[in-house]
């Protein structure tokens, strides 16, 4: 299964305070808009978004169809692909793609920890 870019997406209290924790290791602002209250930032390979008052949790994101600097793939598993090749495995999704569409589409799991896996694809 090709998964495609990986990030984590935390839940931050403060994004601000946030953002400049995170550049003290090395990270600078890659996309987003603080005045949005979300930010995604990159050291290297290594890409950790924040994201304030936006979900409960922090969430493991995966990203078919891109690499770590949003570049479009030649080759990859698109999102349906991968949702139904863990429905065979008989993994739990707590949110589908309609297995009809094409392009931009998501699923969310849940990994035996309560951790939440966002499978996100945007092309």
């Amino acid at each position: 299964m090709k998964l495609g870019a990986f990030s984590v997406s935390l839940n931050v209290k403060d994004i601000k305070a946030s953002k400049s924790f995170y550049e003290k290791l090395g990270f600078s602002v890659f996309a987003g808009d603080i005045e949005k209250n979300y930010l995604i930032m990159k050291n290297e390979n290594s890409l950790i978004g924040l994201f304030q008052g936006m979900f409960d949790n922090n969430i493991l994101t995966f990203n078919p169809g891109w690499d770590e600097n949003a570049n479009t793939l030649e080759s990859f598993d698109d999102v349906r692909e991968i949702q139904e090749q863990l429905k065979i495995q008989n993994v739990a999704l707590e949110k589908g793609a309609d297995e009809n569409s094409s392009g931009p589409a998501s699923i969310v799991l849940i990994d035996p920890d309560g951790n939440p896996i966002l499978i996100d694809q945007h092309v």
